[in-house]
């Protein structure tokens, strides 16, 4: 069955190593005949949470910020799979990924009970190192409170330079874990 996948990537580097990561990916998802959306968040006027808890007046343009937000939820409302994609930075995800995701909540402030739509979702990165644990950590977590399901993780460390990733067996994987979905 199709898939509609929405991909986040939280990359600065439109060319770099998580995005060849997103790239495999997407070849394998879409030749088992998914659906792919791929934001690229750095190119996107995204403003960080406010805080405010004002959102879901207006579930078609939940969040009371007027951004490039509201080209995303569309696609997110309607995903079954949600993909983090993005460099590590300091051992966690960038701050591009952090303040897109954080204005999901947004669309959670439709429901009176602020329920999460339920989804699917994967993490994808790059890193100079190998530094992960923090991160798989806080995404487990995530997954947890939201109640979403974890479909796997691509970790491809070792990969600083842009081309750095080039011949490297995760972009396998990576094309392989898109067909799997």
């Amino acid at each position: 069955m199709s898939k509609k996948i929405v991909i986040l990537n939280g990359s600065p580097r439109m060319n770099g190593n998580t995005a060849e990561l997103v790239k495999a990916f997407t070849e394998g998802a879409e030749s088992a005949g998914h659906i792919v959306t791929r934001f690229d968040l750095q190119k996107m006027n995204i403003h960080p949470c406010l805080g405010c808890c004002k959102g879901g007046k207006d579930c078609s343009s939940p969040c009371v910020q007027k951004d490039d937000m509201d080209k995303i939820y569309p696609f997110y409302k309607e995903a079954d799979l949600v993909v983090l994609a993005s460099p590590l930075y300091y051992w966690n995800i960038s701050g591009q990924l952090k303040a897109a995701f954080d204005r999901l909540f947004a669309v959670a402030e439709c429901n009176a009970d602020y329920a999460n739509p339920i989804k699917e979702c994967a993490l994808i990165m790059a890193a100079e190192g190998n530094g992960f644990e923090e991160t798989v950590y806080w995404y487990d977590r995530l997954m947890s409170h939201l109640g979403w399901k974890d479909k796997g993780k691509v970790l491809c460390g070792g990969v600083f330079h842009v081309g750095d990733i080039a011949g490297n067996p995760k972009l396998d994987e990576a094309r392989e874990f898109g067909k799997s979905i």
